[in-house]
């Protein structure tokens, strides 16, 4: 039997736009077990960030609401917890990297306090064994000379070291879940891979779950076991790693791959889907990737699909799989 630590069921959010109230997030459903890493994969505006943001109960309301779903921790169902409650697992239980480390670090405060607050707020430690414990952390992810990075401000840091102390923040109380947003946005080529390695090992070391958003598919093959793809706040296709590269189903994905650049292939323009995904207020009636889909039929256009298991682990929402003859 899986041992499920996280699993989000049906999740809808909305934002009020314009006077009216938009639907981000239809259905989102997948599920994290204990020990495991997904990834959540689609270009920018598919939803993944507004996910990440629902699981933490971090959505602004206003103007942002969940209409709908369940997101379940241990057993445990997020969104019917307090704000008191949600405090007690955010930052404890489960943890954020956010995208950009210099906005999201406090400029006024140096890197140890930032780390030290946490640990205060959760392990109930005195300042002294939360310095010793931030000096601990900043050792743990890689950074040299802790005891003095720990009176630095987060602008006398490189990014690759303030991306570090973000992870230091992150796992300063051992969560069990790391949400791990984007990561390695705006580093170099090197030191995404140091910081996706440090990942991996902090993983194994301290055997937590991770989320890992991303819109590289690259990033995914040899960090995840599973993968979630999202395309206009709807997950298109859910599988195991090697299946969802071998065996890519719905349109989107095959898109995805194929715009990968080769090692092995000389390709003198790189594979681009066409268009662009549809804004949140002007959704297509029918499956929201049919105005940019090759494979389109008639259907697709007028009526949305349903989700298709195809496989073990392996479900598509694409008309192409289903059997649904009501819509023909």
């Amino acid at each position: 039997m899986k041992d499920i630590l996280l699993e989000v069921k049906n999740l809808n959010t909305a934002f009020k736009m314009d006077g009216r109230l938009v639907k981000i997030l239809n259905d989102v459903s997948f599920s994290i077990e204990r020990g495991t890493s997904i990834a959540l994969v689609g270009e920018s505006g598919s939803g993944k960030s507004v996910t990440s943001k629902a699981i933490m109960q971090l959505i602004p309301d206003p103007p942002g609401k969940i209409i709908g779903g369940q997101i379940l921790f241990d057993g445990t169902d997020l969104l019917k917890l307090g704000e008191k409650d949600m405090q007690g697992i955010r930052g404890n239980k489960i943890s954020i990297i956010f995208q950009e480390p210099m906005t999201s670090l406090n400029p006024v405060f140096t890197c140890g306090d930032q780390i030290m607050e946490p640990v205060r707020l959760h392990q109930k430690l005195s300042k002294e064994e939360a310095k010793e414990k931030a000096i601990d952390m900043l050792r743990l992810v890689g950074i040299q000379m802790p005891e003095k990075r720990f009176s630095c401000y987060p602008h006398e840091l490189s990014g690759g070291m303030r991306q570090r102390v973000m992870i230091a923040i992150a796992l300063s109380c051992k969560p069990s879940l790391l949400i791990a947003d984007e990561p390695t946005t705006a580093l170099d080529p090197t030191i995404q891979a140091q910081i996706l390695n440090l990942i991996r090992d902090l993983k194994k070391t301290l055997g937590m779950s991770v989320l890992l958003i991303t819109h590289d598919l690259g990033m995914v093959a040899g960090n995840c076991s599973k993968v979630v793809v999202m395309y206009a706040g709807t997950v298109v296709e859910y599988a195991e790693v090697h299946q969802l590269f071998k065996h890519p189903s719905h349109p989107y994905t095959e898109g995805l791959l194929k715009s990968m650049p080769r090692i092995n292939q000389k390709q003198d323009v790189l594979y681009t889907i066409e268009g662009i995904v549809p804004p949140f207020t002007a959704m297509p009636e029918g499956c929201p990737f049919a105005p940019r889909c090759h494979r389109k039929t008639p259907r697709c256009t007028r009526f949305k699909p349903p989700i298709v298991q195809i496989a073990p682990d392996h479900e598509v929402r694409c008309w192409l799989y289903s059997n649904t003859e009501e819509c023909l």
